[in-house]
C-alpha cells in the first residue's frame, strides 16, 4: 500500500502572506484589489470570518501535537472565497495559502453549513409582517399598491459542469446551464430563489415545479388589502414580463401601448420590474 506523503506546508508562513497583502494597517494590494478578487468588501469579509471563528469550531486556530500553529480562519475562509468566486481546482492556491485538496473540501463543507445556520435566520427567509408592510408602502409610492416585488428567471452558465451531466443541462445555447427563478424588491433583497432541476426549462414549466406560491395554495400566506380605482384587492402580486401567465399574481406591461396612459403604465411597470434583473446583474458580477 503507497503511503500518504506528507508536505510541511509552513501554515504560519501562508497566514503571514495572506496578512500582509490584504489585511495589515498598509496592506500591499488596496481595497478596490480585495473587491475584485474576494468578489466582496473587505468589511463584509471580516465580519464573516470573526462569526466563523466564534461559533464555529472548525475555523478556529488550533495547535498540532508538536504545538504548532495551524491554518487561521483568514487562510481557510480565504481558500473557500477564491473557491467560490472562480470555480478552480481545490488546490490552486495551495502554494500560496498552503492548504491540500482535501482541507480546501472541508473547509468549503464547514463553510456553507456555518453560513447557513449562523446567517440563515436573517438572509434566508420570507417576509415578515413588517418587511411585507414596507414592501407594500414602497410599493403605492412607485405607483403600484399591492406590489411586493418583481419575479423572473435567468439561465446561469454552468462552466464547470460535470461532463455526464452536460446533456441535462444544456439547452438551445449549446452551454450547461441552470435555470433561477427568483422574486427581488427595489433593494435587491431576494425573498425567493429556485434553482430548475435538469432538463429543458424556461420561465413558464420552472413555474409549475416552484415553491413560489405555496404558501398561497397551504392557506398561509399573510393577509394583504389595498384599493384600486375603489375597488378592495386581498392578493398581493408581482411584476412579470409578458412570457409569464395571465394570473391575478402577476401584473404585466402593455405591449404596443397607444394611448398616454396606457405609455406612462408601460413606462411604470417596465422601470419597476428591472428590480429582479438588478439583481440578476449583481449575482452574475
Amino acid at each position: 500500500m503507497e503511503k500518504r506523503a506528507f508536505i510541511k506546508r509552513d501554515h504560519e508562513e501562508g497566514h503571514n502572506l495572506l496578512w500582509n497583502d490584504y489585511f495589515s494597517e498598509t496592506p500591499t494590494y488596496p481595497a478596490n484589489y480585495f473587491r475584485r478578487r474576494f468578489r466582496m468588501n473587505k468589511q463584509l469579509f471580516l465580519r464573516i470570518v470573526e462569526k466563523l471563528s466564534n461559533e464555529v469550531r472548525y475555523f478556529r486556530q488550533k495547535k498540532d501535537a508538536l504545538g504548532r500553529p495551524g491554518l487561521s480562519p483568514l487562510q481557510k475562509c480565504t481558500a473557500v472565497i477564491r473557491l467560490l468566486a472562480y470555480g478552480t481546482a481545490a488546490d490552486t492556491v495551495d502554494e500560496y495559502l498552503r492548504l491540500g485538496e482535501k482541507t480546501d473540501r472541508a473547509c468549503l463543507e464547514h463553510f456553507v453549513e456555518g453560513i447557513v445556520d449562523l446567517f440563515g435566520d436573517e438572509y434566508l427567509r420570507r417576509p415578515t409582517p413588517e418587511d411585507l408592510q414596507r414592501l407594500l408602502h414602497f410599493g403605492e409610492q412607485r405607483g403600484f399598491p399591492g406590489m411586493i416585488g418583481s419575479i423572473d428567471c435567468m439561465h446561469w452558465e454552468w462552466k464547470n459542469c460535470p461532463t455526464a451531466w452536460k446533456g441535462q443541462y444544456t439547452g438551445g445555447s449549446g452551454k450547461p446551464t441552470i435555470v433561477l427563478e427568483a422574486v427581488a424588491s427595489y433593494d435587491l433583497w431576494i425573498w425567493h430563489a429556485f434553482f430548475g432541476p435538469p432538463g429543458t426549462l424556461n420561465d413558464l414549466n420552472v413555474l409549475d415545479r416552484s415553491p413560489v406560491f405555496d404558501d398561497i395554495i397551504q392557506g398561509k400566506a399573510p393577509r394583504v388589502n389595498f384599493y384600486v380605482n375603489g375597488r378592495e384587492y386581498k392578493l398581493a402580486y408581482y411584476l412579470t414580463d409578458s412570457i409569464y401567465p395571465k394570473w391575478a399574481n402577476f401584473v404585466q406591461s402593455i405591449p404596443a401601448p397607444q394611448d398616454p396612459k396606457s405609455c406612462l403604465f408601460a413606462e411604470r411597470q417596465e422601470g419597476c420590474r428591472k428590480d429582479v434583473e438588478r439583481a440578476f446583474g449583481v449575482l452574475q458580477a
